[in-house]
């Protein structure tokens, strides 16, 4: 499958030039045609609360929303155009989650920041955000830090490979984008050997094999760490590497399981210092 539309979330946060000019670079690479989609978040307050506003306070509110919005499309358009991209604009009155959802099931690829705790993102995203936006949207998501300048991205990829359904389906996923790199390594962390294990008599062998056979060159490693969780040792061994992406799958185990142990996904998410790309 070729890369060739890709949706990404426009916003106010601090983070949201570096993203834009990820997504562009990204789409120029890839002869891709990007739509940039800024969410206007209409307040949401209770009807007795509103009562008690002036009207002019209200109005005053929704002229500075659709002035962020105009201010966003000008940036987006500007950049788009100097690096000659097929580019379309979308601006949609509603919130975040859904409406992401809903326009990033008609995309190859949505692109999205990691949530920034420390006060950064836009007003409005929710909590969820971009966690739930991974398991409904049915597209692979790529999540940028919020934090650190984005360089370089799938010039050097780590692929986190468990053998299982999520992980094959994030591998098929990022094929565009392993085609391109330059390095891409498969990572087994804690591999089980046996023969319901699915990862044969050499852990990652085999899905690089498969990579072989689509003229994708990618080098098996597997680790086993008791002391450092698999989310931590990914996030290690792709410093060591110089890795600049990570793919895996997301959610790979029941909830309830994710709410007692704690997950991979959960990890990456909350401490990620290089972009990765989700599917679930």
């Amino acid at each position: 499958m070729a890369l060739k539309d890709i949706l990404v979330h426009v916003d106010d946060g601090r983070a949201g030039a570096a993203r834009l000019d990820a997504a562009i670079a990204l789409a120029a690479a890839h002869g891709a045609h990007l739509t940039g989609l800024y969410v206007r978040h209409n307040p949401s307050l209770p009807s007795y609360i509103q009562t008690q506003i002036p009207q002019s306070i209200l109005a005053a509110q929704m002229r500075h929303i659709e002035d962020a919005a105009a201010t966003a499309r000008q940036a987006f358009e500007a950049k788009a155009r100097l690096a000659g991209l097929n580019a379309a604009w979308r601006s949609e009155l509603g919130q975040t989650l859904p409406v992401l959802a809903l326009h990033g099931r008609y995309a190859d690829l949505v692109i999205v920041g990691q949530r920034d705790e420390t006060g950064g993102e836009a007003s409005g995203d929710p909590a969820a955000m971009p966690e739930q936006l991974i398991l409904s949207v049915g597209r692979p998501v790529l999540v940028l830090p919020y934090a650190g300048a984005i360089r370089t991205l799938g010039e050097r990829v780590l692929v986190a490979w468990d053998a299982g359904r999520l992980a094959t389906r994030a591998v098929n996923d990022a094929l565009p984008l392993l085609a391109k790199a330059r390095k891409v390594v498969v990572m087994a962390i804690n591999p089980r050997i046996g023969e319901d294990s699915g990862h044969g008599e050499i852990p990652s062998a085999d899905i690089c094999l498969h990579l072989a056979r689509h003229g994708i060159r990618a080098e098996a490693q597997h680790y086993y760490a008791d002391d450092i969780g698999p989310g931590a040792m990914l996030l290690s061994r792709a410093a060591d590497e110089g890795i600049d992406l990570i793919v895996c799958g997301a959610y790979g185990h029941a909830r309830w399981r994710e709410l007692v142990l704690g997950s991979v996904t959960r990890h990456l998410l909350a401490h990620m210092t290089v972009p990765v790309l989700m599917s679930h």
